[in-house]
């Protein structure tokens, strides 16, 4: 693969997270701070599942970041994003087998918030990182 391509990659896949993470700040925002249209938004909401997107939609804002200026710490945040959001699917899944209530669409968007980071991650190995973790471009 061409440094070139390697760096279209690289900047589509920053551009990717830092989109997904506006909309995830955006969406658990009003859900979180939209008063009663905001309860309404979220339905049967987790609050610790709500919690942690809203919080992680930061830190994809800044991998993506991280992402587009090639920086040595891009491909460890994420995986740990990839590994932090695999964590939470998986309480969220004890939460459900305990008969607790949920959004069925949890269950949606906590599969594409997990494939999303998984695939990133992926991604950023198969383009090159050097020993520093940084990407090589």
């Amino acid at each position: 693969m061409s440094d070139r391509n390697k760096k279209v990659i690289a900047f589509t896949l920053g551009l990717l997270a830092i989109g997904f993470g506006v909309m995830t700040i955006k969406s658990g925002g009003f859900a979180l701070f939209g008063g009663v249209e905001g309860k309404d938004f979220a339905g049967r909401y987790v609050p610790f599942v709500l919690w942690f997107n809203f919080i992680a939609g930061f830190f994809y804002v800044i991998s993506g970041i991280g992402i587009i200026l090639k920086t040595k710490w891009a491909l460890k945040s994420s995986i740990i994003l990839a590994a932090l959001t695999l964590l939470v699917f998986l309480a969220f899944g004890i939460h459900i087998f305990l008969g607790n209530p949920y959004e069925t669409r949890t269950i949606g968007a906590m599969s594409i918030r997990t494939i999303f980071w998984i695939f990133i991650s992926v991604s950023l190995m198969k383009i090159g990182s050097n020993n520093k973790q940084e990407i090589s471009l």
